[in-house]
């Protein structure tokens, strides 16, 4: 979920770069659109089954290694960093087509940087849910709140002063939920401070996590990821 370029290249990246350099006398990054076309044609190759348990949605998503954090093979990654509501619609076939037991949302962060009003963010996130409990209504539907961020690292600019955005938004999701007889987790008891800022010790840049705010949000949603789904589709 990158909403600002980089500055400072790490050490993989620098070494990326010199590796292309090498090769083709320059270094490109890759746009987020061309990482979103290689994602989702890989994701086109790897049919979802009804014995499923899809994570979906951006880069915080895209980063977690659930299958191995919940030893549990047929839990299934289709987050893609830098992803928005818009783009989770454009390839949800590739999820509900499979109908799986299980889906876990996770999306709204990047829309929320690109300024929307919470009016145009519940819309956009309204007509998701709607579509993936049209598209496969056998699937258990959770949807995780916007988790919260940290802005004293000053990384994504995008998102200074969206604290409030965040909450009001999460409000309208849990509303929405509640009408399309999905289940709200919110992870905010796990992931934030006192003041309601995502932990520093659970991050690096404010927003996306490291190992030890993965296993926080893994360890927080562990009892509606472990437990057997009350109906499988045929």
């Amino acid at each position: 979920m990158n909403l600002l370029i980089n500055h400072k290249l790490n050490g993989r990246i620098a070494g990326a770069c010199l590796v292309l350099l090498a090769c083709a006398g320059t270094c490109v990054p890759i746009s987020a659109d061309e990482y979103w076309d290689q994602k989702t044609s890989l994701f086109e190759i790897l049919p979802i089954t009804n014995q499923d348990i899809v994570f979906l949605g951006n880069s915080i998503t895209d980063g977690g290694e659930f299958a191995e954090i919940f030893d549990m093979p047929n839990i299934k990654n289709r987050g893609i960093r830098s992803d928005v509501m818009t783009g989770v619609e454009k390839r949800l076939g590739q999820v509900t087509s499979g109908h799986p037991a299980k889906i876990f949302l996770l999306i709204g962060i990047n829309d929320v940087s690109h300024g929307h009003s919470v009016d145009e963010l519940s819309r956009r996130y309204e007509r998701l849910v709607r579509l993936i409990r049209t598209q496969s209504p056998e699937s258990e539907l959770y949807v995780q709140s916007v988790m919260p961020i940290n802005n004293s690292f000053g990384r994504y600019k995008n998102l200074i002063g969206k604290e409030q955005i965040i909450k009001k938004f999460n409000k309208r999701i849990q509303a929405i939920a509640e009408k399309e007889g999905a289940t709200y987790i919110d992870l905010w008891p796990a992931l934030s401070d006192a003041r309601g800022n995502l932990k520093k010790e659970y991050t690096n840049d404010g927003l996306h996590l490291t190992g030890a705010g993965y296993k926080a949000w893994t360890r927080s949603i562990m009892p509606q990821v472990k437990r057997p789904a009350a109906t499988t589709a045929e």
